[in-house]
């Protein structure tokens, strides 16, 4: 019997006679160009990889030193003070003249690196400055005008992305005193008298024996590391469970699996670009390869209008890159390239190469493959349909079935495809987003479909898989260990504009432009899953479904005002929320909680995120006014005192003197050195009731609120932290209007998140009304929303 190999460029079949070799011109084309394209990405990354090494000076200022060197040399000075001659000495050349041109080269190389190593080092001490953030706004300091005009010279000229990487701070490690004196700060309005005594002298044992100790550890660490907080990824028991950077990934075996891994920013609220689902996604996957094009030259703003760089190591993982998991700890791999997309569709896993003879596919030729997947008969394999469930299960299983069932054959052949990908692609059957008879259902439904879907339609290891609903809905989810929410909200940003005011539609709602009928169909992926597979699949689905059906999810947009008004009530909108979002915590349990708000430390070399512990004395004490019937005078001022703490809790957070990351490594110092800590395992130990992040708006100028209102996206939310607690997300769309997505569980039953959605309406009508007496009335269909969901 003869058998048949297909290689990608040849075919040859062994006979009897022999072995009938067949080339393919096309196939043997298609590996020139695409080695071709390889090698000029190569080429622009050695060039930006230059320009980038050399920052904060220029390659061309190399040719200027020299030619200064030279032309003080010819006018018989010598402004090396003798090394020049020291350099000849010791030169093979023979010639005298080309020696002491050489050694002039030689010296004035070296003279260049100098300079460089001064400026970016002074740029560093520079950019360690951060009084400028605790300054009243819009009044500027002295010193800070002259730091200002300092940065601006030492950073030259037009930076790119990653230029400024060589010259961040590395983040500093605090005094153990000083994060003991602010965690005890953070807790004492949560505890009883009693217990806040015995937790007093915990943390006074701690800090004058074991603290010391492990401070010692972290600082050594901090002198080679480039941030002493990153960590390798912890261990964690199932892929829905950890929370916003590698410092936090601190779940053990055993622990409780939640939902807050995955980030789900969703498409616009009232505007569907077009009903085609294969049309959508072809410019959808279209923007994605924009954007990545713009990442690989570096051509991104970093943060329009200012002078302050913010560290951007999280955006080399975006694309071509997945989570993989371990028995021990799991591991995030990177690959330099990927020149297509993995698609998923009706149980079946395929291959779309998203290029062309060197050129990107044009959203159509995008469509029309899409189509053909689209209308592609055939069934899933034994076993394909629900594949996935592995990574939304536990992962020690997941890493197991890895090792046994996906380390050779055909099986890693697939799972290679997937995991090497640029990024996964769903092709889902449902319908989403405000549609029907009841628009604030199905926006739940839509936000929840996006958070896990079926629990086996998303490859939840990919840093992001981007869903397409059947009726042109789009959205993502994203995995968090690789970055932070900002990052892929920045990503997001910019591909809903490009989508929708760049690509277009035409008039039948297909995507512009031409298909070129040569293009190859996409491959199909092939599997052999054993019974004994399919045994685990089933089993991690089951953990993924019960997980996912506990999940309570709630989105609501708050149209009766926005960060303008608060902004004339001369409070920060950031401190208005929270406060609003502990009063309605207070109102809906009778009682307050450790509050947690993700803040950024990426001032600082690979920062991540630290903890905002926004539940304070502050706080406090202005919800048991407001709630104990204070006259209005007395709670409006002790509503500034806790905005202005919050503001000064976020600065701090951001200037490397928060409380958690530090003292979460000196736990991960402990289990290193194999000793325990009393005070720092109860610290750890302590659940976040409320878990809180702000989704910014970072791209405003892709976006015309003015005369597109209606092209707004909802934002994106997350997973509970806590079994009986919340997890809200919120984003300030433009001046008038705030979106909230918020999660609980349904297993426990003091949550809701429908109650605690009104009781958050209801707390910004009442801050709002007491900061302005005479503020109208809410709209009725407002009033009538916040009345539902109480």
């Amino acid at each position: 019997m003869a058998e048949a190999h297909q290689a990608v460029a040849f075919q040859f079949t062994v006979t009897p006679e022999g072995i009938d070799l067949q080339l393919s011109h096309q196939a043997l084309t298609e590996i020139y160009l695409s080695g071709l394209r390889s090698w000029k990405k190569k080429l622009i990354r050695l060039k930006n990889g230059v320009i980038t090494g050399v920052y904060p000076a220029s390659p061309s200022s190399w040719l200027f030193v020299v030619i200064a060197i030279l032309a003080t040399m010819y006018m018989r000075s010598d402004p090396s003070m003798g090394l020049i001659a020291k350099i000849q000495e010791h030169l093979p050349v023979r010639y005298a003249q080309c020696q002491t041109v050489v050694s002039a080269v030689l010296f004035s190389t070296l003279l260049w690196f100098s300079l460089i190593f001064t400026m970016r080092m002074c740029l560093k001490q520079l950019l360690s400055y951060h009084r400028w953030m605790f300054e009243q706004r819009g009044k500027m300091s002295n010193t800070t005008k002259v730091w200002v005009a300092l940065v601006r010279i030492f950073s030259g000229r037009q930076p790119l992305l990653y230029s400024y990487q060589g010259s961040l701070p590395n983040q500093p490690v605090p005094a153990v005193k000083d994060t003991v004196k602010r965690y005890l700060e953070s807790v004492r309005p949560l505890t009883t008298p009693d217990e806040f005594e015995r937790m007093t002298s915990l943390a006074t044992q701690f800090e004058s024996s074991l603290g010391n100790r492990l401070q010692w550890y972290l600082k050594l660490k901090a002198l080679w590391a480039s941030n002493y907080v990153r960590e390798g990824i912890s261990h964690t028991n199932s892929i829905f469970c950890f929370a916003t950077s590698n410092a936090d990934l601190r779940c053990q075996n055993g622990a409780s699996p939640s939902l807050t891994c995955t980030l789900s920013p969703q498409d616009f609220l009232y505007v569907t670009p077009t009903p085609i689902q294969a049309a959508r996604a072809g410019n959808t996957l279209h923007a994605f390869l924009m954007y990545r094009r713009k990442l690989n030259r570096e051509e991104l703003n970093r943060v329009p209008g200012t002078v302050i760089p913010l560290c951007a190591a999280q955006c080399e993982r975006m694309f071509n890159t997945t989570r993989t998991p371990g028995e021990e700890t799991d591991t995030v791999q990177h690959w330099q390239d990927s020149d297509y997309v993995a698609v998923y569709h009706r149980g079946r896993y395929f291959r779309l190469r998203m290029y062309s003879s060197s050129r990107p596919l044009s959203p159509r030729e995008i469509e029309s493959q899409l189509q053909r997947i689209l209308e592609d008969p055939s069934p899933p394999s034994p076993g394909e349909e629900k594949l996935g469930a592995l990574t939304a299960g536990d992962r020690i299983p997941w890493a197991k079935a890895r090792k046994e069932y996906f380390s050779l054959g055909v099986n890693k052949r697939s799972l290679d495809c997937i995991e090497k990908a640029a990024f996964f692609v769903t092709l889902d059957d449902d319908e989403q987003g405000m549609m029907g008879e009841d628009p604030a259902a199905s926006l739940d439904r839509y936000a929840k479909s996006l958070l896990h879907g079926k629990c086996y339609d998303r490859w939840f290891d990919k840093s992001f898989s981007v869903v397409i609903y059947k009726n042109g809905k789009i959205g993502l989810n994203a995995e968090h260990s690789w970055a932070d929410a900002p990052v892929v909200a920045h990503l997001w940003e910019y591909v809903l504009a490009t989508d929708s005011f760049q690509l277009g539609y035409n008039e039948e709602g297909h995507c512009k432009g031409e298909v070129d009928a040569s293009l190859p169909r996409p491959q199909r992926l092939s599997w052999d899953i054993t019974p004994e597979c399919q045994e685990q699949i089933s089993q991690s689905l089951a953990v993924a479904q019960a997980l996912a059906d506990d999940v309570d999810f709630h989105v609501f947009s708050f149209r009766d005002f926005g960060k303008g008004m608060i902004k004339k009530c001369r409070i920060s909108p950031d401190a208005y929320i929270q406060l609003a979002l502990q009063l309605a915590y207070y109102r809906d349990r009778g009682m307050f909680c450790l509050t947690y708000e993700a803040s950024m430390t990426r001032l600082f070399r690979e920062g991540r995120t630290e903890t905002v512990r926004s539940c304070s004395n502050e706080s406090c004490a202005f919800i048991k006014a407001l709630e104990g019937g204070e006259v209005g005078k007395v709670c409006r001022r002790l509503l500034r005192h806790a905005s202005e703490k919050h503001q000064n809790l976020y600065k701090h957070a951001m200037t490397g003197a928060g409380i958690d990351r530090h003292l979460f490594c000196l736990y991960v110092v402990s289990k290193h050195l194999g000793v325990d800590s009393p005070f720092l395992k109860e610290v750890l130990s302590e659940p976040w009731h409320l878990s809180t992040s702000q989704t910014p708006v970072q791209q405003v100028e892709l976006f015309d609120m003015v005369n597109h209102p209606e092209y707004i996206s909802c934002g994106g939310g997350f997973g509970p932290v806590a079994d009986d607690g919340y997890g809200v997300s919120y984003i300030i769309m433009g001046e008038n209007m705030m979106n909230f997505h918020i999660s609980c569980k349904h297993s426990c039953p003091q949550t809701s998140s429908h109650k605690y959605g009104g009781q958050i309406r209801q707390a910004l009508l009442d801050m709002l009304q007491l900061l302005c007496p005479d503020q109208r009335e809410p709209s009725r269909s407002d009033q009538s929303q916040t009345k539902k969901d109480l």
